[in-house]
């Protein structure tokens, strides 16, 4: 075990930052452990068989007001400028169908109440909370004018309370006021979801980021090996292959599977991807539809508006379909569900990897938290400082 000075369980953002800080910066021996047959976790992007680059496990955009992290990655990839949009498409009275921004804007306002009611609506909002302002569900339904408080109940029942119970299979008497609460209206005509100061898509892809990242001498990769077959976390101690061992441990799977579910499993959301090609140019005219009403689905994404990929003839799209996690071969967890309940579970696990020093938990699974890719990449960059100044 002298060959190595760090394992590292997991080739995604958490795991690949980590082994190249610790190989470049540190000079350490990595051996990174990868379960499936790719490296780049769920960002991992491909060519299907008509040659549309597709993200296999659902869209990624990049966004971040971090400029360590944006100059970090930036060693690996150039960009694509690309800000993304998303629109709601829902069931209109007239028995066609509506589409406006989300969140929901002064644009979206004048296309769901009319140009001109939406725009004395749009006035209103202003006047009471200022312009570019995000203003809560809360905050609307608090205003004792009854026009502003109808609009947070148009705007619950049409972009908020549907979608996420979709997303969560929860009926909205269960689903956390706190975060009903937080839902905002953006009085802005700013169309795009993220207002973060740098965006945009790896250039060649997510993947090719990742291959340069983890092209490092001191870094082993190992794809399709199950980590835990030979790694073993028990009794205060590691081992690795049958022996000790005492270098840095960085896991960043799931944290009860870590400890053979000893205290129970941790409840996910995971996600089922139906992915079509079609024979046209364009299908949506957008990167992601969600469906915040109707249908089964959550959302359709049309990869060629996120990629910029000229493909004339043929693109591909992928329809979200959300439901329980059971832990069942083929399934991934990809949605912590965060409550006391689980919250008082997942500490349980805490505490048996706090018991052990060389060993850290890191990432949405291992930290049953939910990270956006930038501040995944913040927090292994973070770990590698605290890692390395000792």
């Amino acid at each position: 075990m002298n060959k190595y000075d760090a394992i590292i369980v997991g080739a995604g953002f958490a795991g690949a930052v980590c082994a190249r800080e610790l190989a470049e910066r540190g000079g350490k021996r990595v051996l990174v452990l990868e379960r499936r047959s790719h490296i780049g976790g769920n960002a991992y992007d491909c060519a299907d068989g008509a040659g549309v680059l597709i993200h296999q496990y659902g869209p990624h955009i990049f966004h971040t007001n971090s400029a360590r992290v944006f100059d970090y990655l930036s060693r690996f990839t150039a960009w694509r400028d690309y800000q993304h949009r998303v629109i709601a498409n829902i069931p209109a009275p007239d028995g066609e169908r509506m589409t406006y921004p989300v969140p929901f804007n002064l644009t979206s306002l004048e296309a769901a109440y009319g140009p001109e009611e939406g725009a004395r609506l749009g006035e209103k909002l202003m006047a009471a909370y200022g312009a570019e302002k995000k203003v809560t569900i809360l905050e609307l339904r608090q205003n004792p004018d009854r026009e502003i408080a109808a609009l947070a109940d148009y705007v619950y029942e049409h972009v908020f309370v549907h979608y996420t119970m979709k997303q969560w299979g929860q009926k909205p008497e269960e689903i956390d006021p706190n975060t009903t609460a937080r839902v905002p209206v953006f009085l802005s005509r700013d169309d795009r979801y993220f207002q973060d100061t740098y965006q945009g898509m790896p250039l060649e892809g997510y993947t090719a980021l990742f291959e340069r990242m983890l092209d490092h001498p001191g870094i082993e990769v190992r794809l399709g090996a199950d980590a835990l077959a030979s790694l073993k976390v028990e009794e205060g101690r590691i081992t690795f292959e049958g022996e000790d061992f005492g270098g840095t441990v960085i896991y960043t799977g799931q944290a009860d599977e870590l400890f053979s579910f000893r205290f129970g499993p941790l409840p996910y959301r995971t996600l089922d991807f139906r992915f079509e090609t079609l024979s046209q140019d364009d299908f949506q005219g957008y990167g992601t539809v969600n469906y915040t009403v109707d249908e089964d689905f959550t959302r359709i994404t049309e990869f060629k508006h996120l990629t910029g990929q000229t493909l004339e003839g043929v693109t591909t799209i992928v329809k979200e379909y959300s439901r329980a996690y059971t832990g069942a071969p083929g399934e991934t967890p990809y949605y912590a569900i965060i409550n006391d309940e689980n919250n008082a579970l997942y500490d349980r696990y805490r505490a048996l990897s706090d018991a052990i020093p060389n060993l850290h938990l890191l990432g949405r699974l291992a930290e049953y938290k939910y990270y956006n890719m930038d501040a995944i990449v913040d927090r292994a960059l973070s770990l590698s400082d605290e890692l390395l100044a000792h």
